[in-house]
């Protein structure tokens, strides 16, 4: 836990002096393009951490998933589970799209925005494509295993890793067989090269930081203050709901679960990558209780079908774009657009602005020019620091409250290394 705690300490204090580097940074450089010449070498040290945590993920997601279904005594546990899981995120998805639908129409931000408003046939850059079922259906399965690690397709390691975690554990003495011992041990060689790399966050948060307000300075933050301000204080009602319904599950120890991943909500806040706090994420929730089949299964679920903070995101984008063009949308068209959203954002984690994406693809179908994302993405960087870190906090207590329904939840103070100890004994 101390260590915890001063990785934590290490992480805030390199926010804040990114925030105050970026910030003289800005003001010092002779024009926009100088200074985003200088960002560009703050992203250097940025895009090396994140390649690094990317080089951790698939292999770290295969092994845990493996590791943790293999010792399953009940392979038919994975299918209760996974129902289990999906049911809470349909129902985490609908909440978090209301509240983002409730408090953009209440607040109304967009109107009498005093911004230019883009042309509706400017391009935003953004590659997006029709919305198909039939495409993602397919795109959950994998053709091909190594291509699927290549591109961290998370939703697709997971489906290869649940069949050969349940082989693993059909085999002759599955505890002892070479093949459960190579991923057990595959897992622990991963978490210490995740150790190792985590070490590197606060200098990775550092650039991070001093990149985004080298480029947009802190004025930005006042031009779009109240859709900023009204966008957080959704994302804020949001976690204390998601808090409460921890809480009903989880009582007192609900307070110890935010208290614990503390760390990877703010490197997913700072660094705007839910991948940046996997690995963190992954040794809090252990240390925490829960057994690791059950982390290892839920948090790579979690990370494709559990994005609270983005479905906020989406429904407040969608409807302020629309506020700023003067489009009226009927309260039927925002519900119609609602479930839209809820299916076409699953499996969208480990796409680059995935959220952006997922909107300018629902704009044309409801009359909306795809260029009024022209009038956020300058402060997505912002917005995406919020999103993220609810996405963090909602999975986590997801894994928690379904570890507790499975029995996967061990009592306070044991460690799982000294219930199999009694289990052998």
């Amino acid at each position: 836990m101390k260590t915890s705690n001063k990785t934590t300490r290490m992480i805030m204090l390199s926010m804040v002096l990114g925030v105050a580097v970026g910030y003289l940074c800005h003001r010092f450089t002779a024009d926009a393009a100088a200074a985003k010449e200088l960002a560009s070498y703050f992203s250097l040290v940025t895009d090396a951490f994140l390649r690094l945590i990317k080089m951790i993920i698939a292999p770290l997601v295969f092994a845990t998933i493996v590791s943790g279904i293999a010792g399953m005594d009940d392979t038919s546990a994975i299918g209760r589970i996974g129902v289990k899981a999906l049911l809470w995120f349909l129902m985490a998805s609908l909440v978090s799209l209301a509240i983002g639908l409730l408090f953009v129409n209440l607040t109304q931000p967009g109107i009498g925005l005093s911004l230019p408003l883009p042309a509706a046939d400017a391009a935003t850059g953004l590659k997006t494509s029709s919305l198909n079922f039939k495409e993602f259906f397919t795109g959950i399965f994998p053709k091909n295993f190594f291509e699927a690690m290549s591109t961290n397709s998370i939703l697709q390691i997971l489906v290869f890793s649940v069949f050969f975690g349940v082989a693993v554990g059909k085999l002759p003495s599955a505890s002892t067989s070479p093949m459960k011992r190579w991923v057990d041990n595959l897992m622990d060689a991963m978490l210490h090269v995740t150790n190792a790399v985590m070490m590197l966050a606060p200098i990775g948060i550092f650039a991070a930081l001093a990149a985004a307000v080298t480029v947009q300075g802190l004025d930005v933050l006042l031009v779009y203050g109240r859709f900023i301000g009204y966008f957080y204080l959704a994302l804020l009602v949001l976690w204390a709901l998601l808090f409460a319904a921890g809480f009903a599950v989880l009582k007192g120890r609900a307070v110890a679960l935010v208290r614990l991943i503390r760390e990877p909500i703010v490197i997913a806040f700072s660094t705007a990558s839910s991948e940046a706090a996997y690995p963190s994420l992954i040794e809090r929730l252990r240390e925490f209780g829960i057994r690791k089949r059950m982390v290892g299964f839920m948090l790579p679920l979690g990370y494709s079908f559990n994005l609270d903070g983005s479905m906020v995101y989406q429904a407040f984008a969608a409807v302020f774009i629309a506020q700023a063009f003067d489009v009226h949308m009927s309260l039927g068209q925002q519900i119609t657009m609602l479930l839209i959203l809820m299916v076409s954002s699953k499996g969208m984690a480990a796409v680059p602005r995935g959220s952006l994406v997922v909107v300018a693809a629902i704009l044309p179908m409801f009359g909306l020019p795809e260029s009024g994302l022209l009038l956020i993405m300058g402060i997505d960087q912002f917005l995406d620091m919020g999103r993220t870190a609810t996405n963090v906090l909602g999975n986590s207590i997801a894994t928690a409250v379904v570890a507790k329904w499975e029995g996967e939840y061990l009592p306070e103070g044991a460690t799982e290394e000294d219930t199999a100890v009694s289990q052998a004994g």
